[in-house]
């Protein structure tokens, strides 16, 4: 576990993703020529005149790297991230660039999770910098299509820290809650808002914390509603960003979600489990570990509160597929109850054996 100090060394890392047509270009664009006060390195898996506009770049360099006027720099990214990482992290060691942080944009076809785990499996990598967020674009117009039609538009959701939500101006009311209600359903954790790419505030975008092991483990009320759980145990502080109307959708809007239950039947998804009782440390360590083994490739983020017997303060953990990691984190205030909280993020995860397995695992 690093010290504070150490970790505000480390150069964090944005993850961008969203499908074919989302809007990761447009966004990008404004990170590339916008003068936002941060100084900010882009890595692109591959770029060419579909993605960034020629004017750019310079188009006839064999450079790699390209900076810009507004103290960004963009780097190609055709072989492999590791190499592209530690190649800036020496350019920037050597005072040849300079960079307050790193936006690494996939595909569009991508699934970010080997992204993800590239901060944690390799030592280097690691030691140097810090993954921040993923953050991840909805077509607003054209999401619902893509999520029936394409898995890793799923798992790019189920990754997420953030979504922004483009387009909206494009459907009614009615469509963008049905959408809103089911990336509730895929990714419980993540706050939802709308964007219009020219108003984003992009300091708000690159500053999430969201693979903070300390962070709220914020999960929507919505999806609790909807899952047939009563507000009284929810009690932990919400600071949803989901719309920016501040509308806040309950099971009596008015809006209709249920026919996306039967329409949609998605690889992804995700459940929460809750308990007031205290686990058994080594029951607990012992059944997570199995479940990582036999769940890894289909478990794209968890994320949790523990409450263990024992100690008198949370243990933290989260995982991305088989890599887990747990720190203690603040002790139980007086005024609280001590409690667990978990989500799992997915694909096609067996909640009962989760559950009953979990329970098994409660002093």
């Amino acid at each position: 576990m690093k010290a504070a100090g150490e970790v505000e060394k480390m150069i964090p890392v944005t993850v961008l993703t969203g499908f074919l047509g989302a809007g990761k270009t447009t966004l990008l664009k404004r990170i590339l020529t916008e003068y936002h006060g941060q100084r900010i390195a882009v890595i692109e898996n591959e770029f060419g005149p579909e993605n960034i506009d020629n004017d750019l770049l310079v188009q006839d360099s064999e450079e790699q790297i390209v900076e810009l006027s507004n103290g960004c720099v963009c780097c190609t990214v055709r072989g492999d991230l590791i190499r592209a990482l530690n190649e800036l992290a020496d350019r920037r060691e050597a005072g040849a660039l300079k960079f307050d942080r790193v936006v690494i944009e996939t595909t569009g076809m991508a699934n970010p999770g080997p992204v993800c785990q590239t901060f944690f499996m390799d030592d280097e990598i690691a030691e140097l910098y810090r993954l921040d967020a993923v953050i991840t674009i909805v077509d607003a117009k054209h999401g619902m299509a893509t999520l029936d039609r394409q898995e890793e538009a799923q798992r790019q959701v189920g990754f997420a820290d953030r979504i922004l939500v483009s387009k909206k101006d494009l459907v009614n009311e009615a469509d963008y809650q049905a959408l809103r209600a089911r990336l509730v359903r895929i990714n419980p954790r993540a706050s939802i808002t709308p964007v219009h790419f020219g108003d984003t505030d992009l300091n708000a975008v690159l500053e999430v914390s969201g693979f903070n092991l300390d962070a709220i483990l914020d999960i929507d009320p919505e999806f609790l509603v909807e899952e047939g759980h009563d507000h009284e145990h929810h009690d932990h502080e919400h600071e949803h960003e989901h719309d920016e109307d501040g509308h806040e959708c309950g099971p009596h809007c008015g809006h209709t979600h249920d026919h996306h239950h039967t329409h949609h039947d998605d690889e992804i998804g995700a459940f929460v489990f809750r308990s007031a009782k205290p686990f058994d440390p080594e029951r607990l360590e012992e059944f997570l570990g199995g479940i990582v083994q036999i769940y890894g490739p289909d478990l794209m983020r968890y994320k949790g509160i523990l409450y263990l017997k024992g100690l008198n303060r949370r243990m933290l953990f989260q995982g991305v597929h088989m890599m887990m990691g747990a720190e203690p984190g603040r002790p139980w205030l007086a005024s609280e109850k001590p409690n667990t909280r978990m989500v799992f993020i997915g694909r096609k995860l067996p909640q009962d054996i989760f559950t009953q397995g979990l329970e098994q695992c409660l002093a």
